[in-house]
């Protein structure tokens, strides 16, 4: 069992920045890959991006490649989400969740609340 808070959310105007973070606790935070999504009032959730257990490989959706980044300090327990050039269409709830292997593919098994992104033109 993984707990994750989402946190660092808010209302930022377009070209601004935010990083958001996410805390895991209740299992050991190094065993898990890591993925950012989010999901805009209306629409369906969409992969932002992901990292992998050591942090060394990242891999990001083609609308935010180049202005999001995604790192994480296993020793704080916490993966963050680097956020700059921000679009109004960037507005939307951001997730964060473990990725872990089963039946021969990976599964993001455990998301945390969600922290909501509001960006204004």
């Amino acid at each position: 069992q993984v707990q994750l808070v989402e946190s660092g959310g808010g209302l930022v105007q377009a070209g601004g920045s935010l990083r958001l973070s996410c805390a895991a606790s209740g299992s050991t935070f190094s065993n898990y890959g890591m993925g950012w999504f989010r999901q805009a009032l209306g629409k369906e959730r969409e992969f932002v991006g992901r990292i992998s257990r050591s942090g060394d490989i990242t891999y990001y959706a083609d609308s935010v490649k180049g202005r999001f980044t995604i790192s994480r300090d296993n020793a704080k327990n916490t993966v963050y989400l680097q956020m700059s050039s921000l679009k109004p269409e960037d507005t939307a709830v951001y997730y964060c969740a473990t990725r872990s292997a089963s039946s021969g593919t990976f599964q993001y098994k455990y998301w945390g609340q969600g922290t909501q992104v509001t960006v204004s033109s």
